[in-house]
């Protein structure tokens, strides 16, 4: 049975510029700086640099302090012809006597590359070399091959219209696992090790015995069970740890290997705040080094004001020219002040961060952060919770003690037995520190740390521990177990 009735909801609407107001808020300065180019390409009003009325008065101050007439001065007579040596009047500026000297550039080869020119050396038949050259462009940067040789057959039959089969495929991809670096082409980690193992001198009983745990004991390697293959294979722990050394040399990811620059993207971080403690005094800047001054072009300015004063009746050129103008001129003017206020909040919220953690950012103590919240900031700011998260999204500052993401500075807190309030952070801190003094032939489990914990009034259940343990990307204690 159908049924109709009225129903009031209260929304937000936002606005476009709202949107792109939140936008801005939230962006790091790398990406600012590519939103202002954007937008000075498609908006001609928009213009950076100094606004040209600012730069005329400065012109007409300094002309008005200056004594010196014009008229009476020349180039020439505070400077003879004899005196300028001849190179600097030409555009080179170099001396036909300068010694010239070639810059040396060096050639790099990809990872690929590298393999390719491998397989090149090879003596392959023309539809192996095609073969190895199409699995090589599906090896990932680390080294391995993650795709299934079906797939790869599957494809080269749709795309390259080449009918293969698995088995042959395996046979080009053995002569690819015999390329620099060793256990290149491997599938599994598994595989990948015994490869480096295979190529190595297995008339040393260490080897050997790493192979046979690499083939035969794999899993109870990685879950470090030792004492079942002493026990499955009758050797000494002397025995099995000279095994594990040998395989602890091993590249787990030999394609990491491959040093060279232009195979893997280098992520720099460039800080939005610059923060600097003279003598005890903090002074904070925002990092506005390429992030250029917006002015309107005032040639726009006055094109709509001229056809604004024109009487009588408008063409439909010129009214549609004034719409034009007049929308970019509003454009313009709210993008700038867009960046303005997008500068001033993130000024505003760095500032009462700064102020919460005082201790940390005068000394650069880790142990003097405070436990700290998106409201405590919110309540200090008077700003909303939802503003301070977009600030603190991907932005960095950058300290006399190193570059902090602005997340760092954010967490909880509880109260020990005593009352003393601390951070989550402190208590990992000291978590981390049990865990890396521990005896590593009996680590401690998890219940143990909880009662360390509770010793030192950290009232910690041992849930909590392993959830702080997981975020440190620390082993349980099983797997932290060595043999020494």
């Amino acid at each position: 049975m159908l049924k109709q009735g009225l129903e009031q909801k209260l929304l937000q609407k936002l606005s476009p510029q709202q949107i792109q107001m939140i936008k801005l808020l939230e962006i790091p300065t790398l990406q600012l700086e590519q939103r202002i180019k954007n937008e000075l390409e498609e908006n001609p009003v928009l213009e950076e640099g100094e606004n040209q009325d600012d730069i005329e008065k400065s012109i007409e101050e300094q002309e008005e302090g200056s004594e010196l007439d014009q008229d009476e001065f020349s180039f020439e007579d505070y400077l003879g012809d004899d005196d300028i040596p001849s190179y600097k009047l030409h555009a080179s500026n170099v001396s036909k006597d300068d010694k010239k000297e070639e810059v040396p550039f060096s050639v790099s080869v990809s990872f690929h590359e590298h393999l390719e020119n491998q397989v090149g050396l090879k003596s392959l038949s023309d539809r192996e070399y095609m073969l190895a050259l199409y699995i090589i462009g599906n090896v990932d940067d680390d080294g391995y091959l993650r795709r299934k040789l079906e797939s790869i057959a599957n494809d080269l039959s749709f795309t390259q219209n080449v009918k293969t089969s698995e088995e042959e495929l395996e046979k080009v991809l053995k002569i690819i696992q015999e390329l620099d670096p060793p256990g290149v082409g491997a599938r599994t980690l598994r595989e990948c090790l015994l490869l480096q193992i295979k190529q190595k001198d297995l008339d040393e009983p260490s080897l050997q015995l790493a192979k046979k745990i690499l083939e035969q004991y794999f899993n109870e390697f990685t879950k470090k069970h030792y004492q079942k293959i002493i026990i499955r294979l009758k050797i000494s722990e002397e025995e099995l740890e000279e095994a594990i050394n040998e395989i602890l040399k091993l590249n787990p990811k030999p394609g990491s290997s491959f040093s060279n620059s232009e195979n893997r993207a280098v992520q720099t971080i460039i800080p939005d705040f610059i923060l600097e403690n003279n003598d005890g005094k903090l002074e904070l800047s925002l990092n506005s080094r390429n992030v250029p001054d917006l002015h309107i072009n005032k040639d726009y300015t006055q094109m709509l004001e001229n056809y604004q004063k024109t009487r009588g009746q408008k063409s439909r050129e010129q009214k549609e020219a004034i719409s034009f103008v007049k929308q970019k001129l509003d454009s313009a003017k709210w993008f700038i002040d867009a960046i303005r206020q997008r500068q001033n909040t993130l000024l505003v919220t760095m500032n009462a961060i700064m102020d919460y953690q005082h201790e940390f950012f005068q000394t650069g103590d880790e142990t003097k952060l405070k436990p700290m919240i998106l409201k405590d900031i919110a309540d200090k700011t008077g700003l909303d919770i939802s503003t301070i998260s977009r600030v603190v999204n991907s932005k960095y500052i950058q300290t006399p003690y190193g570059i902090y993401s602005l997340k760092y500075f954010f967490s909880e807190g509880m109260q020990k037995d005593d009352g003393e309030e601390v951070s989550t952070r402190q208590i990992k801190s000291i978590l981390k520190e049990y865990i890396d003094n521990e005896d590593k032939r009996k680590p401690l489990t998890d219940e143990k740390l909880s009662k360390l914990l509770k010793e030192q009034g950290y009232n910690i259940a041992r849930r909590t521990v392993a959830k702080y343990r997981e975020q440190m990307d620390i082993p349980v204690a099983r797997l932290r177990k060595e043999l020494k």
